[in-house]
């Protein structure tokens, strides 16, 4: 009995039902011609289409979803990553039994009718009518349509709602739709669409990912049973689901075989032996993300992931570019060399175990180019115990962390940045064992005074020190008291100008201890700026995409390296000179490569062992290893990596045996090249060489520059430690009668001639440290010990 509106008569889907089917019967929407206003039948409700002949004709079909293949430098798959499961394929692509089966179970008179069926249309809306529904008699046409709605609606809840909103309005949109599509694109396409673009259930979209997730084979081998199956799981893949349900699987099987049978589009004898065989399922699991990819290569992938949705090559917004990845179809070919992202996981494994506390991460970066060539690290990719999905080598805004101390592998950019300014590797500097931090001066020139107290490793590393023996033995006290005279915001531009900015994507903290490696930065971004020393002062951004192909095999713009000097070729040559030596016999010998490879590096440990690193390269590699938690909380002291006791942990012994194991096989068939070294002009001149004159105010020069006023030395000023005791006096212009007075014994030299003023105490909070005026009596005297 037909159920009645509240007060009387037919409700609102009754009336539209009854008007529709009698429009039906009449050929009215057959024939395209126009339907009177929905609303002049009292139909509110919100999605209802005000006139049938009001909407356009002309159905937007929005590019399929698929998986997008990420590829290494040499083409290898490395991940499928997909927002939908979905491979298009071509109807010859397909089975003919599941072109059959689909045909059978959800439209029997696909090739009788047009885009609607007039008999199952009065069918439904008589059933509807009586029972108040609004389901049924939709033809494969109109289910395409529908389809093409929730496709554009894409993750987006509210629009899959409206796609999919049981409604007289959504109805006519769909048929006036199908009506254009039937017109355009004839039997053959509008079939191989709807099976491209289906919903198969366990995450398959299309009947060539459907295929492959259920029976692990393409769409084009399925037999007779199989595509059955399928066909069935269309009206409800939760329902019919194999995998959680066989029992309703089989029967809807079954259902499709009989129907096909009936249909003759097989004999019942076949329907019958079909019947009977079990399910043949053969299930591959879903692999979609950065969590399949090969060769421990799940952080790299992640980083390419972040390069496409935060790069504008890729779109102008962050919607648009999460549009094009979400579509997918794509094939990115990444700069990944399989061999050594191999070599760099096995580095990592003879040393660091997985289920360390004490983790590592190694990132290698290829001068000159900017390619990333691998990245690893010992805890892998995924959701469980000792995994992670944070990479410990990229910075915060790319899926990393907040980044770590990097130590003394600091200490070459400020070498640079002395050498920029006209400082020699012979500066000479006190470099006690142990002392105040110096006052430095910002970039905004504000001049910060130090309070605290460091010192160097050894107590027996006492200087003076020139620049290529504090490099190879790491002496802080040098490089805080190089700072201070260079200044900070030289250092700070040259590390900027390497591409060295912390993690968290925060200027670099200028602080008296910037020199020592205190500010928390990614291994992918020192070994970018170590790979420009490699390339004799030239910086290249890094890069990870090579090239990406869209599904149509269009080309898209990806980003380029942009290289830049970031010194000069001598500084570089420099730099590369006395790094060589830390390498050779300094502390980072333990890098040293077997094949007689020129290399050259830093190493690099933290206050209390939370970081170590090495930093190095050759002349076409460039490699950062960091060691250490990644929670902060546990300090690398007496302490078991990898199956081996450390007493301390340190960049010489700890990652550097790991950088050598990384890089060694990148190199591997690669051309042994050198260095362009120079003359550093280092001469023995005993425990206490006299101090280097300072480049911005040498010999007679007057210094205009405040940083620097009264620094001025001349070339027999020697710098010294003492206790004072007497007032530190300016040296007269010409001549000064002492640049210092302490108690003690005279061993400053006479000063050539000096600059306007003798230079005061460079470093006032280390007791004691004078340096020489022009022309005075003695350069300095050094206090009773």
């Amino acid at each position: 009995m037909a159920h009645k509106r509240s007060g009387g008569g037919l409700s609102t889907a009754q009336q539209a039902a009854k008007f529709l089917g009698v429009s039906v019967l009449s050929g009215v929407v057959l024939a395209g011609i126009a339907l009177p206003a929905v609303g002049a039948l009292g139909l509110s409700a919100k999605g209802t289409a005000a006139g049938f002949d009001d909407l356009p004709g002309e159905l937007k079909t929005p590019p399929l979803s698929q998986a997008s293949k990420i590829l290494d430098a040499h083409g290898g798959l490395i991940a499928t990553v997909y927002s939908r499961d979905r491979t298009v394929v071509p109807i010859e692509d397909m089975s003919p039994n599941v072109l059959s089966a689909i045909v059978a179970i959800e439209d029997s008179r696909f090739y009788e009718h047009g885009a609607l069926d007039p008999k199952g249309i009065l069918r439904a809306l008589s059933n509807n009518a009586s029972e108040g529904g609004t389901q049924g008699a939709s033809t494969l046409t109109q289910q395409y349509v529908k389809n093409v709605f929730v496709e554009e609606a894409g993750d987006d809840p509210n629009k899959v709602a409206l796609a999919t909103q049981q409604t007289i309005g959504r109805k006519i949109k769909e048929m006036k739709y199908a009506i254009q599509v039937e017109k355009e694109l004839g039997k053959k396409k509008i079939l191989e669409n709807y099976l491209n673009i289906t919903f198969f259930g366990e995450q398959a979209y299309g009947v060539e990912a459907a295929s492959q997730r259920y029976f692990s084979k393409h769409a084009k081998n399925l037999s007779l049973t199989e595509a059955a199956l399928l066909a069935g799981l269309v009206q409800s893949p939760s329902r019919y689901d194999p995998i959680n349900d066989e029992q309703e699987a089989l029967k809807r099987r079954n259902t499709v075989l009989a129907r096909m049978a009936q249909l003759k589009d097989i004999t019942p004898e076949q329907s019958a032996a079909a019947q009977k065989a079990p399910l043949g399922l053969k299930v591959s699991s879903p692999k979609n993300g950065c969590i399949t990819a090969v060769n421990g290569a799940g952080f790299f992938c992640d980083y390419v992931r972040n390069t496409f949705l935060t790069n504008a090559a890729f779109g102008k917004t962050k919607e648009e570019r999460a549009k094009t990845w979400d579509t997918g179809g794509l094939t990115i070919k990444t700069t990944l060399d399989p061999k050594a992202q191999a070599g760099v996981l096995d580095g990592i494994s003879k040393h660091v175990y997985k289920s360390d506390a004490i983790a590592a991460a190694v990132t290698l970066v290829e001068p000159g180019t900017g390619k990333i060539v691998a990245m690893g690290q010992s805890k892998p990719y995924g959701f469980g115990k000792n995994e992670t999905q944070i990479n410990f080598s990229v910075n915060a805004n790319m899926g990393g962390g907040q980044g770590f101390q990097n130590g003394s592998t600091f200490k070459p950019i400020t070498a640079a940045a002395a050498l920029e300014a006209g400082y020699k590797p012979d500066q000479s500097e006190p470099s006690p064992n142990k002392m105040t931090y110096p006052d430095v001066t910002t970039c905004d020139n504000n001049t910060i005074h130090g309070t605290d107290e460091t010192g160097n490793e050894d107590p027996s590393e006492v200087g003076p020190y020139q620049m290529p023996e504090a490099l190879k033995k790491s002496i802080n006290t040098y490089f805080l008291q190089l700072e201070s005279q260079t200044g900070l915001c030289p250092i700070v531009n040259m590390a900027t100008k390497l591409g060295l900015n912390r993690a968290d994507g925060k200027p670099l903290n200028q602080i008296a201890s910037l020199t020592l490696g205190t500010n928390e930065v990614s291994p992918l971004n020192v070994a970018a700026a170590y790979a420009a020393f490699a390339n004799r002062g030239v910086y290249c951004t890094p890069i990870a995409i090579q090239s990406v192909t869209a599904a149509g095999g269009k080309k898209l713009t990806v980003p380029k390296s942009l290289c830049s000097q970031a010194m000069s070729q001598n500084t570089a040559d420099t730099i590369n000179t006395m790094l060589k030596g830390v390498v050779d016999d300094g502390t980072g010998e333990a890098a040293n490569l077997d094949d007689g490879r020129d290399t050259a590096g830093k190493t690099g440990t933290t206050d209390d062992r939370w970081a170590a690193w090495f930093a190095g390269y050759t002349p076409n590699m460039a490699a950062a290893v960091w060691m250490g938690d990644p929670k902060h909380s546990k300090k690398m002291k007496n302490i078991t990596i990898g199956g081996k006791y450390y007493p301390l942990v340190y960049g010489a012994d700890g990652p550097a045996p790991i950088w050598k194991d990384a890089v060694s096989a990148s190199l591997e068939g690669k051309p042994v090249l050198s260095f362009v070294t120079v003359p550093l002009n280092i001469q023995d001149k005993g425990k206490n060489p006299p101090a280097s004159p300072d480049p911005n105010n040498p010999g007679n020069a007057t210094n205009t520059d405040d940083k620097h006023k009264g620094r001025g030395h001349g070339p027999g000023g020697v710098t010294t430690m003492g206790t004072t005791t007497g007032a530190i006096t300016a040296g007269a212009a010409g001549g000064g009668t002492n640049g210092g007075t302490t108690t003690g014994t005279t061993v400053g030299a006479t000063g050539a001639n000096g600059a306007t003023n003798g230079s005061p105490n460079p470093f006032p909070t280390f007791p004691g440290l004078t340096t020489g005026g022009g022309n005075g009596r003695a350069g300095g005297t050094t206090g009773a010990t």
